[in-house]
């Protein structure tokens, strides 16, 4: 399937001194490096006019304009039911359940938010990620924003690069968390384990820029409940952030402590210990979600409580 894209925008100044193709890639998220980089030496890429080479460095400010054909694989819709707690011309708005992959990708090209998107609205096949402005990962619940047109998209993926667009999380962590606080850290892939996300050293030139708020909103001893919020919005950040200052999310065992190693903390009634044991996923919730419409310029938001399972197992942590 081909699709005509159609963008532009300016080279933020923060931007300067860094290589063309890395800042085509911040610009523009929805499209790996390797693609700019193809388009850039086909010529569909235009810098104040001009043709531009990727170790070009950028000065910021400078005006990119893409006109590109972009062939894409064409993912089947499928019949998946969706929680829609928002729908309009321009925007829809869902809210994911636990154990469904967003995108998909190797090892999951069926039954994702992609597939039941395309089904529920055909149309979404023509946008870059079926109109997806941002992702959960599998086992995350929560909100998500869809762009149903082109402008609507634009508008919305410059917003999340402008950090226009609020997105607050619950999570249930490990330990008595301070009454609030921000982590502040540079960021990036793991450098042994790949499939994983680590916090860099101050001194490292290769990690991202990565800020996540917290405050208490209670704490049920051992156990602490958060709210979250994403100043940047980084793969696994709050699941690696929280590791990072020693309050784990309960039930993530790529970053945290195992539901076997939580049962055996002293303290625990019976039910919570069987429970944390059969507990396979991490407790963040997207809970919250606040963002100027596309279109109208009416700003909304939006709440979903969390899941069901969350629900009992902080019910059983209150009343142990």
């Amino acid at each position: 399937m081909k699709q005509l894209i159609s963008l532009n925008s300016n080279i933020p100044d923060d931007l300067a001194h860094q290589r063309l193709d890395q800042a085509l890639a911040k610009i523009f998220p929805d499209y790996s490096r390797s693609r700019l980089t193809q388009w850039l030496k086909q010529d569909q890429i235009k810098i104040d006019g001009k043709t531009g080479r990727s170790k070009d460095k950028v000065k910021g400010g400078e005006h990119v304009v893409i006109h590109a054909v972009l062939e894409d694989e064409q993912w089947e819709a499928e019949s998946i039911p969706l929680t829609i707690i928002h729908e309009d011309n321009d925007i829809l708005v869902l809210n994911k359940p636990a154990g469904v992959v967003v995108h998909p990708a190797q090892g999951n090209f069926s039954h994702t938010i992609v597939n039941a998107l395309l089904y529920h609205c055909p149309a979404l096949g023509q946008l870059p990620r079926a109109g997806l402005i941002h992702r959960l990962d599998k086992d995350t619940t929560g909100l998500l924003v869809v762009a149903k047109n082109l402008v609507a998209h634009h508008a919305l993926v410059k917003a999340m690069q402008e950090r226009k667009i609020q997105r607050t999380y619950q999570a249930i962590v490990y330990g008595k968390t301070p009454i609030k606080g921000t982590i502040h850290t540079l960021y990036g892939r793991h450098p042994q384990q790949r499939l994983k996300m680590a916090v860099y050293a101050e001194s490292s030139v290769s990690g991202k820029q990565a800020i996540t708020h917290y405050k208490t909103k209670n704490f049920y001893a051992p156990f602490s409940l958060l709210e979250v919020s994403l100043e940047t919005g980084r793969t696994h950040q709050i699941r690696v952030h929280l590791a990072h200052i020693k309050f784990p999310i309960v039930g993530d065992n790529l970053y945290g402590i195992s539901g076997k190693q939580l049962s055996q903390s002293q303290n625990l009634s019976e039910e919570l210990r069987e429970t944390l044991l059969n507990f396979h996923r991490q407790t963040l919730h997207a809970w919250r979600l606040k963002l100027q419409h596309p279109v109208t310029q009416e700003w909304l938001s939006w709440a979903a409580p969390l899941p069901d399972d969350m629900q009992y197992l902080l019910e059983l942590i209150k009343n142990q």
